[in-house]
């Protein structure tokens, strides 16, 4: 996966699944010459946030490989990642023998494994149906969008172009494209400001659309076009409520220590998925500041910076 769209859909993918999981891209598969997108092990400690994500929690409820598509797949690519499946359960299974200290039997031998290690589900994510995939692996509907195969495949087939719009379905909504996404930037919009799905893809929706000179078609540009008037809109809010916060003398200390709390992870977001590092004491002079406009400036100048020092006032 190399063009923005699908950088963009594996990080918000992964950072979604963040909230509530251990959720790494590019995962290694040995033995093979592929990667999975995104892997997903649910955390027991987060089962209450992973229940409010919506249909995406849903599908990150047991180990899982995530597999978006810019376009809808055919039935070859879903069966590379059938084989990165596969080939990743073996090596969870060498994994857990080695850790065991146990001894690797031949591949012929009737004893069972040891330790047991859940077979992870397969979640692949088209933007329209793929007929032929459904077809093939005898794909029935669980829910509007969602579709599963047979159950010893343990694939599930999400089709953004059918999923109901609704706040639940609204993350994976925004892995789509032209109509699909517009509609999607608007839901994310009409969101309060401090709903966790904008802390999510507020800062990927400005990196990837925005922050890149590569071509686009002309529906893209439109797209485009539409998520910087609402990103500005939405910057210059922000402005207003800090200048309002600072007037208003009835606002909680409380209050003024989340909305910079969510800001300072913000930055933190974008410096990461831009691939710029974050020493351990840069990361806490970000978290420590308190003051709004300080870290709105942070956040603008993290979207475009191509270092750390560009970023930070007074870093040398």
């Amino acid at each position: 996966m190399h063009n923005r769209s699908d950088q963009f859909a594996k990080s918000l993918l992964r950072d979604g699944l963040s909230l509530v999981s251990a959720a790494e891209t590019e995962v290694e598969v040995l033995a093979a010459t592929q990667k999975i997108d995104v892997y997903s092990v649910p955390d027991p400690a987060r089962e209450a946030e992973r229940a409010g994500m919506g249909l995406l929690g849903e599908l990150a409820a047991e180990p899982s490989l995530f597999e978006p598509f810019h376009s809808t797949p055919s039935l070859r690519q879903v069966r590379r990642c059938l084989r990165k499946q596969l080939t990743w359960h073996h090596e969870l299974e060498r994994r857990a023998r080695s850790a065991a200290g146990t001894v690797v039997p031949d591949e012929d031998a009737d004893a069972p494994l040891q330790p047991a290690v859940d077979f992870p589900a397969l979640v692949v994510i088209s933007p329209g149906r793929p007929e032929t995939v459904l077809d093939a692996y005898r794909c029935e509907p669980a829910q509007a969008g969602v579709y599963h195969a047979v159950p010893g495949l343990v694939m599930r087939v999400v089709v953004l172009a059918e999923l109901p719009r609704t706040r639940a379905t609204l993350l994976l909504r925004l892995l789509g494209s032209g109509r699909l996404l517009r509609e999607a930037v608007a839901d994310l919009v009409a969101l309060p400001d401090d709903a966790w799905e904008r802390s999510i893809a507020t800062p990927l929706l400005v990196h990837f659309r925005l922050g890149t000179q590569e071509p686009t078609t002309d529906e893209e540009d439109d797209v485009s076009a539409e998520i910087r008037a609402w990103f500005e809109e939405y910057q210059q809010k922000l402005r207003a409520e800090a200048r309002k916060e600072g007037l208003n003398e009835g606002l909680t200390e409380g209050r003024t220590e989340g909305r910079t709390g969510a800001a300072a992870r913000a930055v933190l977001t974008v410096l990461r998925v831009r691939g710029i590092a974050v020493p351990d004491a840069a990361r806490e002079r970000i978290l420590a500041e308190k003051d709004p406009e300080t870290l709105e400036r942070w956040h603008e100048r993290a979207i475009v910076a191509a270092s750390l020092a560009e970023v930070l006032d007074g870093l040398s």
